[in-house]
Formats: structure tokens, sequence, C-alpha cells
């Protein structure tokens, strides 16, 4: 159960994806066949926490160096489906192809080269993706 105010930090937050990402969030937090209800709980906790919490403190690290973080945190762990919405975002965020080419230089150096590559070829696909948008009139956002 929750409360107005969990309720209304939680739209917050999905607002705040939705303006980091360049698409909404709720098309990833859909229940799937078979999660328990509470699973519900999870994403909603996951998602303030994330994205309410986390990605508005600005005050320090800018929104453009905290999505290069992200990045780097996601290609070190290997966690390549959250790395897609990680370089989504920071190209949102005025991150360049290039910089994030060298975030991948880093990983090979501290994480090694497989985790790098690995990594770089859904930088590869995400910035086609954002190629592909450009050609076709859009803004190149994700």
């Amino acid at each position: 159960m929750t409360t107005t105010q969990e309720e209304g930090r939680y739209t917050e937050a999905l607002a705040h994806a939705e303006h980091l990402l360049g698409i909404p969030l709720e098309t990833f937090l859909e229940p799937t066949p078979g999660e328990p209800a509470n699973g519900a709980d999870f994403k909603r906790l996951a998602t303030v926490q994330t994205f309410g919490a986390a990605w508005p403190r600005d005050e320090v690290l800018d929104t453009r160096t905290r999505a290069l973080v992200s990045v780097t945190i996601a290609a070190v762990l290997g966690t390549l489906e959250p790395l897609r919405g990680q370089l989504r975002i920071a190209l949102n965020n005025g991150a360049t192809p290039e910089e994030i080419a060298e975030v991948f230089i880093q990983v090979a150096a501290y994480a090694g080269a497989a985790r790098a590559f690995e990594g770089y070829q859904i930088a590869s696909q995400v910035f086609a993706e954002v190629a592909r948008g450009l050609e076709a009139g859009g803004t190149g956002g994700a």
C-alpha cells in the first residue's frame, strides 16, 4: 500500500526518467507473466531511488557527468540492457559518442578488454539508432 506522498514521488521519478531517457520508463515496468505482486513494489522503490533521488542530485555532478559515470558502471558490471539505457541518457544529456568511446578505453584499461568490447558493441548499436533517428529527421535522442 502506498501513500499519496509516495505516489507523488513515484510520479516525479517517472517524469524525471522520461526526461533523461527521452522515452517513458513505464514501458519497462509493465508486469510480466508469473511476476509476484510485490514485483511492482520493487520496481516502484527502485525507480524512486534511481530517478527520484540519485539522478536529480546535480549540485556537485552535473547530469552529463553522472551519465558518463553510469555508463562506466553498467559497462564494468556487464549489465548490457541497463547499459543501453545509460548510453541513451548520456547522449540525451550532452555526452558525445567520442566521449563515450573514451569511457570504453578506460573500461578496457581497468576492467578488461573483453568487458569493454562487449559493452562497446551495445554502444555502437545505440550510436546507430541515434544516427538513424537523425537521418529520419528526429532529434537523435533515444
